[in-house]
C-alpha cells in the first residue's frame, strides 16, 4: 500500500494527517510568511540502514532521548518506528523495515510550523520526518518533551557531548 514501508509509492508534500494543515496561498498567489518546518528540524537526525535489525532498533531506542527511528537507503526515507512498532514477540535478528510505516509521520519542509505544532500538541506525538516530494530525508521536527520549544543541531551535539564525556555510574551493589 503506498505510504508503508514494503511500498513507499508517491511521496507528498503533506502526509496524510497533515492534509489539512496545508499553507493556504494568499489571494496574490503567494504563501503566508511565517516560520516553516524547515526552521527547526534538526538537519543531521540519526539514522539506521533500511535493512536494519529489530535489535539494532531496539538498541537506538534504549536511548530514551530517541522516539522515532528513521531508515533510510541511499538518503531516501524507508521508514520510521516508534516503541509501540516493535510487538515484544519481534525477534531480534528480524528486519524492522517490514514494521515501519511512513504514514502520518512525514512532512514537507515549507508546511507551517504553527500548523505543525497544533498538530502535535492536538495528537500528542513530537516527531516528524521531513522529506522533500522524493521521499528524501532533509531533517526531523523534534518536539521537546515539555513541548516549549524544538530540539536544535546544537542541542542535540551537545548532549551527545556530554554523554561521551559524562562519568560512568558504578553499578549498584549487590
Amino acid at each position: 500500500m503506498p505510504g508503508s514501508a514494503e511500498d513507499p509509492g508517491e511521496v507528498r508534500s503533506l502526509d496524510a494527517d497533515l492534509v489539512d494543515v496545508a499553507p493556504a496561498p494568499c489571494a496574490d498567489g503567494a504563501e503566508v510568511a511565517g516560520p516553516t518546518v524547515a526552521d527547526v528540524m534538526v538537519s543531521r537526525p540519526k539514522t539506521l540502514p533500511a535493512g536494519a535489525s529489530v535489535a539494532a532498533v531496539r538498541a537506538v531506542l534504549a536511548d530514551d532521548h530517541v522516539v522515532m527511528v528513521l531508515l533510510t537507503e541511499d538518503g531516501v526515507l524507508r521508514g520510521t518506528l516508534l516503541r509501540d512498532d516493535l510487538p515484544d514477540t519481534a525477534p531480534g535478528a528480524a528486519a524492522a523495515l517490514p514494521l515501519s510505516r511512513l504514514t502520518g509521520r512525514t512532512v514537507a519542509p515549507a508546511v507551517p510550523l504553527a500548523d505543525v505544532h497544533a498538530l502535535l500538541v492536538r495528537t500528542g506525538r513530537r516527531r516528524l520526518a521531513v522529506v522533500d516530494d522524493e521521499g528524501r530525508l532533509l531533517g526531523l521536527v523534534c518536539l521537546k518533551r515539555r513541548r516549549t520549544g524544538y530540539c536544535t543541531d546544537a542541542g542535540v551535539a551537545e548532549r551527545a557531548r556530554s554523554r561521551r564525556c559524562a562519568p560512568e555510574t558504578p553499578a549498584p551493589p549487590r
